[in-house]
């Protein structure tokens, strides 16, 4: 059976999600079970795994549910146009795409840059930057801190660890940011970002430095120029969305749940609760694209053809009642979740470091420097970003008491 011929497959989009992913993912499990049959953009038929322990088998197993992209059986069917190629790419030359040991071997590279970062540095830049974008809202009382904030802090900070100059952050800010969006500049934000990282390359090749590109060139397994190229490209995307909607979903919460009212008055223990919390019930990755079946198999029930792909429920794992039996919320050290994924391809765990480092103290300077904050709209007037993928605020206003900019005093 093809997910598009098992019964009343689901039309999978933003808007279904916008408003009540739990409540979607609830019903989808009711009426199809942990592996669901989705619709996407252009009638394309995949699986959507909900299942904790089915997106465990999945990750788990990358010889049976490859991420080799090659072997999907859609591809005939597939425009040139299709809205979804950005996610659902053919095979690149990036680590998204690799498979077997040249995989571990590129994921050894990365991990390998990305542990050497120093993590006294990589506070000091997020206070920095994160100080700069808010001496730029503070004395005005009011601020988005989603577009103003959240949005701009991650890259500022990955582009300084990766090599760049802080002249080049704010325009490489921008272009992350377009190319995210997805709109008509983002075309022009994947190029200024693919010719910024190649020019980065080359002028580390020929003089390194200590910053995660120089370390990646420095790696023995030989890849080359382009392969470290995609791979910057991608650990900065990967870094820098996910991140900036967990502060802001975290923000989020501390600022519409009664449980977290303390902590914006200085409760630093809550920081961490909030981050973690978001991790289970409002995560910033919600969906991946994908995996691909290399043979005949059988998965929660359902027959899966040699070329399906499946689509990794992260957030519908997360809530999964099997694993989930009493349904509260988790704010502990719990940290079983699917976020970061799981197997061969999951986040490496420096780069989680890093982003809790940025997210949690991106969270602390905001309630450091602007103590009496509060949304400047009703909670329930709030809404989310239409993507079936990420899942972040569109916005978020705030007020507070207006107080003068620390200018240099805090570099």
């Amino acid at each position: 059976m093809s997910p598009a011929s098992a019964p009343h497959p689901v039309h999978f989009s933003g808007p279904l999600l916008q408003d009540d992913p739990a409540g979607v993912y609830r019903k989808m499990r009711r009426d199809h079970g942990s592996v669901v049959p989705v619709i996407l953009d252009g009638d394309v038929p995949a699986w959507l795994v909900l299942g904790y322990r089915e997106l465990h088998q999945i990750t788990g197993d990358p010889v049976l549910f490859s991420r080799d992209s090659d072997l999907w059986n859609q591809w005939e069917n597939i425009p040139d146009d299709w809205p979804l190629l950005p996610m659902i790419g053919r095979k690149q030359p990036s680590i998204l795409y690799t498979v077997g040991e040249r995989h571990r071997e590129r994921a050894g590279m990365l991990v390998n840059a990305l542990e050497a970062v120093d993590p006294f540095e990589l506070r000091g830049y997020a206070e920095k930057f994160a100080d700069e974008l808010i001496d730029g809202i503070c004395p005005r009382g009011t601020a988005d801190i989603v577009s103003e904030f959240a949005m701009l802090l991650p890259v500022r900070v990955l582009t300084r660890l990766y090599g760049f100059s802080d002249e080049q952050g704010p325009a490489l800010v921008t272009a992350l940011n377009d190319m995210i969006d997805g709109r008509e500049r983002a075309l022009a934000g994947q190029t200024h970002l693919f010719m910024s990282m190649t020019e980065l390359v080359a002028a580390r090749r020929k003089e390194p430095a200590d910053d995660v590109a120089s370390r990646m060139l420095a790696d023995t397994s030989g890849f080359t120029d382009e392969e470290i190229v995609q791979d910057l490209m991608v650990m900065m995307a990967a870094g820098h969305q996910p991140t900036a909607d967990w502060i802001g979903n975290s923000l989020h919460l501390m600022l519409t749940d009664t449980r977290f009212a303390a902590s914006l008055f200085g409760g630093r223990n809550s920081v961490a609760e909030a981050m973690n919390e978001v991790l289970w019930e409002d995560t910033p990755t919600q969906n991946v694209a994908g995996r691909w079946a290399s043979r005949d198999t059988q998965l929660g029930g359902r027959r899966i053809r040699v070329g399906d792909m499946l689509l990794l429920g992260l957030q519908g794992a997360n809530s999964d009642p099997q694993v989930r039996t009493d349904g509260s919320a988790l704010t502990g050290g719990n940290s079983a979740h699917f976020s970061f994924g799981h197997g061969e391809h999951r986040c490496p765990f420096p780069a989680q470091e890093i982003s809790e480092v940025i997210a949690r103290t991106g969270i602390e300077v905001v309630l450091d420097r602007l103590p009496d904050i509060d949304l400047s709209v009703p909670a329930a007037s709030l809404s989310r970003r239409p993507s079936p993928w990420l899942r972040g605020m569109s916005e978020l206003p705030v007020t507070f008491t207006p107080t003068p900019a620390l200018g240099g005093s805090h570099t």
